[in-house]
């Protein structure tokens, strides 16, 4: 089932080789399926974020690609915060399309050939709070009934490898049957 026609798009891509918490600025990156971003720290059929392999190394890699709405930097710089693209470690920056509305499963075409199936929110850590302080906090709202909101972005996998690049059309494909809203992966 398709979500129909897409005003989104790719405004940038970022990738970094090695555990650093902001990613470099690419003309284009390679999403290799399966396993990630071609050149990025966290490529792997396996679990690579530090954390995730200090509590169980086995564990499959769910976190292979983040994406991240450009909205939010819009959100934040009302907010007094200066974050470009690549600055908080996503790989893929979006925008018009609402990334923490889409189901888990929701599959996404990038550019021409790329694509990936969103596997859950990326969970806010205090390396933001280094990076800018009080990052964390703004990152993080409270819905109307007390439950926590996670504005950080998407994680997914890569079902299809392809380049992407800034410009791209994004193409939407909701799941079939009951859809699940996405939760901290």
């Amino acid at each position: 089932m398709s979500a129909g026609p897409s005003v989104a798009q790719v405004v940038a891509v970022a990738a970094r080789d090695g555990h650093h918490f902001s990613k470099t600025l690419q003309p284009a990156i390679r999403l290799l399926a399966g396993k990630g971003v071609e050149g990025d720290a966290h490529k792997g059929a396996i679990v690579k974020h530090r954390s995730r392999v200090a509590r169980d190394a086995s564990q499959p890699n769910l976190r292979q690609v983040h994406l991240l709405h450009a909205e939010l930097f819009d959100l934040l710089a009302g907010k007094g915060f200066s974050v470009q693209p690549g600055d908080i470690g996503e790989n893929v920056t979006t925008r018009g399309l609402d990334l923490l509305a889409l189901p888990t499963g929701t599959k996404l075409q990038l550019g021409g050939q790329a694509r990936v199936e969103l596997t859950g929110l990326r969970n806010p850590c205090a390396q933001l709070d280094a990076f800018q302080k009080g990052l964390t906090k703004a990152v993080l709202d409270r819905a109307d009934d007390g439950s926590l909101i996670r504005l950080a972005g998407v994680m997914a996998i890569v079902l299809a490898s392809g380049d992407v690049r800034a410009g791209d059309p994004i193409a939407i494909e909701l799941p079939a049957g009951e859809q699940k809203a996405l939760e901290p992966v």
